[in-house]
Protein backbone atom coordinates (compact mmCIF):
# COMPACT_ATOMS: atom_id res chain seq x y z
CA UNK A 1 0.00 0.00 0.00
CA UNK A 2 1.52 3.31 -1.09
CA UNK A 3 2.10 6.02 1.50
CA UNK A 4 2.62 9.55 0.17
CA UNK A 5 3.06 12.99 1.74
CA UNK A 6 2.21 16.30 0.06
CA UNK A 7 3.93 19.41 1.50
CA UNK A 8 2.21 22.48 0.02
CA UNK A 9 1.07 25.68 1.71
CA UNK A 10 -1.70 26.67 -0.72
CA UNK A 11 -4.82 24.85 0.47
CA UNK A 12 -6.49 24.56 -2.93
CA UNK A 13 -3.37 23.16 -4.59
CA UNK A 14 -2.71 20.84 -1.66
CA UNK A 15 -6.26 19.46 -1.68
CA UNK A 16 -6.09 18.98 -5.44
CA UNK A 17 -2.83 17.06 -5.21
CA UNK A 18 -4.12 14.88 -2.39
CA UNK A 19 -7.26 14.02 -4.34
CA UNK A 20 -5.31 13.29 -7.49
CA UNK A 21 -2.68 11.14 -5.78
CA UNK A 22 -5.36 9.09 -4.05
CA UNK A 23 -6.20 7.76 -7.52
CA UNK A 24 -2.71 6.40 -8.13
CA UNK A 25 -3.68 2.99 -6.76
CA UNK A 26 -6.44 1.51 -4.65
CA UNK A 27 -5.82 1.97 -0.93
CA UNK A 28 -3.10 4.61 -1.34
CA UNK A 29 -2.63 6.73 1.78
CA UNK A 30 -1.98 10.40 1.08
CA UNK A 31 -0.99 12.66 3.99
CA UNK A 32 -0.59 16.42 3.69
CA UNK A 33 1.16 19.28 5.48
CA UNK A 34 0.87 23.02 4.98
CA UNK A 35 4.40 23.84 6.16
CA UNK A 36 7.80 22.23 6.57
CA UNK A 37 7.73 21.93 10.37
CA UNK A 38 4.46 20.01 10.37
CA UNK A 39 5.77 17.83 7.54
CA UNK A 40 8.72 16.76 9.69
CA UNK A 41 6.30 15.90 12.51
CA UNK A 42 4.23 13.74 10.13
CA UNK A 43 7.35 11.97 8.88
CA UNK A 44 8.51 11.28 12.43
CA UNK A 45 5.11 10.09 13.66
CA UNK A 46 3.80 8.09 10.70
CA UNK A 47 6.76 5.90 9.84
CA UNK A 48 8.18 5.24 6.37
CA UNK A 49 6.80 7.00 3.30
CA UNK A 50 7.17 5.88 -0.28
CA UNK A 51 7.43 9.45 -1.58
CA UNK A 52 7.28 13.06 -0.43
CA UNK A 53 6.11 15.73 -2.86
CA UNK A 54 7.64 19.02 -1.76
CA UNK A 55 6.75 22.55 -2.86
CA UNK A 56 9.74 24.91 -3.09
CA UNK A 57 7.90 28.07 -2.01
CA UNK A 58 6.98 27.17 1.57
CA UNK A 59 6.59 29.74 4.37
CA UNK A 60 9.41 30.02 6.88
CA UNK A 61 12.09 28.07 5.00
CA UNK A 62 13.99 28.25 1.75
CA UNK A 63 12.74 25.39 -0.42
CA UNK A 64 16.22 24.21 -1.37
CA UNK A 65 17.23 24.13 2.30
CA UNK A 66 14.12 22.10 3.07
CA UNK A 67 14.98 19.61 0.34
CA UNK A 68 18.52 19.31 1.68
CA UNK A 69 17.21 18.66 5.21
CA UNK A 70 14.89 15.91 3.98
CA UNK A 71 17.63 14.21 1.97
CA UNK A 72 20.00 14.24 4.95
CA UNK A 73 17.42 13.25 7.56
CA UNK A 74 15.68 10.56 5.51
CA UNK A 75 18.27 9.45 2.93
CA UNK A 76 16.34 6.36 1.83
CA UNK A 77 13.08 8.23 1.20
CA UNK A 78 12.46 9.63 -2.31
CA UNK A 79 11.56 13.32 -2.50
CA UNK A 80 10.12 14.92 -5.63
CA UNK A 81 9.75 18.67 -5.97
CA UNK A 82 6.46 20.04 -7.29
CA UNK A 83 6.85 23.69 -8.22
CA UNK A 84 5.80 26.47 -10.57
CA UNK A 85 9.45 27.61 -10.79
CA UNK A 86 10.44 25.17 -13.52
CA UNK A 87 13.27 27.10 -15.20
CA UNK A 88 16.44 25.20 -16.03
CA UNK A 89 18.63 26.41 -13.12
CA UNK A 90 15.95 25.46 -10.59
CA UNK A 91 15.46 22.00 -12.08
CA UNK A 92 19.21 21.37 -12.21
CA UNK A 93 19.76 22.52 -8.65
CA UNK A 94 16.90 20.37 -7.34
CA UNK A 95 18.29 17.25 -9.01
CA UNK A 96 21.82 18.05 -7.81
CA UNK A 97 20.49 18.28 -4.24
CA UNK A 98 19.26 14.71 -4.51
CA UNK A 99 15.61 15.01 -5.48
CA UNK A 100 14.13 12.03 -7.28
CA UNK A 101 12.27 14.28 -9.65
CA UNK A 102 11.06 17.74 -10.56
CA UNK A 103 7.36 17.90 -11.41
CA UNK A 104 6.08 21.21 -12.81
CA UNK A 105 2.75 22.41 -11.45
CA UNK A 106 1.77 23.20 -15.03
CA UNK A 107 1.36 19.47 -15.78
CA UNK A 108 -2.17 18.15 -16.11
CA UNK A 109 -3.41 15.44 -13.76
CA UNK A 110 -2.63 12.51 -16.04
CA UNK A 111 0.91 13.69 -16.72
CA UNK A 112 1.52 14.41 -13.03
CA UNK A 113 0.44 10.90 -12.06
CA UNK A 114 2.70 9.51 -14.78
CA UNK A 115 5.61 11.51 -13.36
CA UNK A 116 4.89 10.27 -9.83
CA UNK A 117 4.75 6.67 -11.04
CA UNK A 118 8.10 7.11 -12.75
CA UNK A 119 9.65 8.35 -9.50
CA UNK A 120 8.06 5.50 -7.54
CA UNK A 121 9.59 3.08 -10.05
CA UNK A 122 13.03 4.35 -9.03
CA UNK A 123 13.63 6.71 -11.94
CA UNK A 124 14.46 10.42 -11.85
CA UNK A 125 11.81 12.55 -13.52
CA UNK A 126 12.81 15.77 -15.27
CA UNK A 127 10.42 17.94 -17.28
CA UNK A 128 10.92 18.03 -21.03
CA UNK A 129 9.28 20.29 -23.56
CA UNK A 130 7.69 22.39 -20.83
CA UNK A 131 7.20 26.13 -21.02
CA UNK A 132 9.33 27.31 -18.12
CA UNK A 133 8.26 29.87 -15.57
CA UNK A 134 11.33 32.03 -16.03
CA UNK A 135 12.85 34.33 -13.47
CA UNK A 136 12.79 37.25 -15.88
CA UNK A 137 9.04 36.89 -16.35
CA UNK A 138 6.53 38.46 -14.00
CA UNK A 139 7.23 36.26 -10.97
CA UNK A 140 7.17 38.17 -7.68
CA UNK A 141 10.03 36.34 -5.93
CA UNK A 142 12.89 34.08 -7.00
CA UNK A 143 12.76 30.47 -5.78
CA UNK A 144 15.72 30.82 -3.43
CA UNK A 145 16.63 33.39 -0.79
CA UNK A 146 20.19 32.12 -0.37
CA UNK A 147 23.25 32.31 -2.59
CA UNK A 148 23.74 29.56 -5.17
CA UNK A 149 27.08 27.99 -6.01
CA UNK A 150 27.74 27.75 -9.77
CA UNK A 151 28.07 23.96 -9.70
CA UNK A 152 24.61 23.65 -8.13
CA UNK A 153 23.03 24.86 -11.36
CA UNK A 154 25.26 22.82 -13.63
CA UNK A 155 28.09 25.24 -14.45
CA UNK A 156 31.63 23.94 -14.86
CA UNK A 157 34.53 25.86 -13.33
CA UNK A 158 35.39 27.49 -16.65
CA UNK A 159 31.78 28.38 -17.40
CA UNK A 160 31.50 29.95 -13.95
CA UNK A 161 34.60 32.04 -14.67
CA UNK A 162 33.14 33.24 -17.97
CA UNK A 163 29.82 34.17 -16.33
CA UNK A 164 31.62 35.90 -13.47
CA UNK A 165 33.54 38.07 -15.92
CA UNK A 166 30.34 38.78 -17.86
CA UNK A 167 28.79 40.01 -14.62
CA UNK A 168 31.82 42.29 -14.17
CA UNK A 169 31.04 43.80 -17.57
CA UNK A 170 33.89 42.36 -19.62
CA UNK A 171 33.43 41.75 -23.33
CA UNK A 172 34.14 38.37 -24.91
CA UNK A 173 37.48 39.74 -26.13
CA UNK A 174 38.42 40.95 -22.63
CA UNK A 175 37.35 37.62 -21.11
CA UNK A 176 39.48 35.78 -23.67
CA UNK A 177 42.53 37.85 -22.73
CA UNK A 178 42.04 37.40 -19.00
CA UNK A 179 41.48 33.64 -19.22
CA UNK A 180 44.11 33.18 -21.94
CA UNK A 181 41.59 31.63 -24.30
CA UNK A 182 40.57 32.36 -27.87
CA UNK A 183 37.52 34.52 -28.35
CA UNK A 184 35.85 31.60 -30.13
CA UNK A 185 36.37 29.38 -27.09
CA UNK A 186 34.83 32.04 -24.85
CA UNK A 187 31.79 32.14 -27.14
CA UNK A 188 31.45 28.34 -26.81
CA UNK A 189 31.57 28.63 -23.02
CA UNK A 190 29.08 31.52 -23.10
CA UNK A 191 26.65 29.42 -25.15
CA UNK A 192 26.97 26.63 -22.57
CA UNK A 193 26.27 29.15 -19.79
CA UNK A 194 23.11 30.34 -21.57
CA UNK A 195 21.94 26.74 -21.89
CA UNK A 196 22.58 25.98 -18.21
CA UNK A 197 20.67 29.09 -17.16
CA UNK A 198 17.88 28.51 -19.67
CA UNK A 199 18.40 31.90 -21.35
CA UNK A 200 19.15 33.13 -24.85
CA UNK A 201 21.30 36.22 -24.35
CA UNK A 202 23.98 37.84 -22.23
CA UNK A 203 21.45 40.28 -20.77
CA UNK A 204 19.14 37.48 -19.65
CA UNK A 205 22.12 35.61 -18.19
CA UNK A 206 23.10 38.64 -16.10
CA UNK A 207 19.52 39.07 -14.86
CA UNK A 208 19.31 35.39 -13.90
CA UNK A 209 22.71 35.46 -12.17
CA UNK A 210 21.65 38.49 -10.13
CA UNK A 211 18.28 37.09 -9.13
CA UNK A 212 19.76 33.77 -8.08
CA UNK A 213 22.54 35.46 -6.18
CA UNK A 214 25.14 33.18 -7.78
CA UNK A 215 28.20 33.11 -5.52
CA UNK A 216 31.40 33.71 -7.49
CA UNK A 217 33.68 33.96 -4.42
CA UNK A 218 35.51 30.69 -5.19
CA UNK A 219 35.59 31.01 -8.97
CA UNK A 220 39.13 32.41 -9.21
Amino acid sequence: MLKLLVVEDHALVREGLVGLLAQIEEGAQVFDSADFESALAVLDNEGDFDLVLLDLALPGIDGFAGLDILRRRYPAMPVAVVSAFDDQPTVTRVINLGASGFIPKALNGECLLRAVREVLAGNIFRPSGQTAARLDDAIPVPPSSVNVRPEEIGLTDRQAQVLCLMVRGLSNRDIAEQLELSEGTVKIHATAVFKALGVNSRTQALVTAARYGIDFSDVF
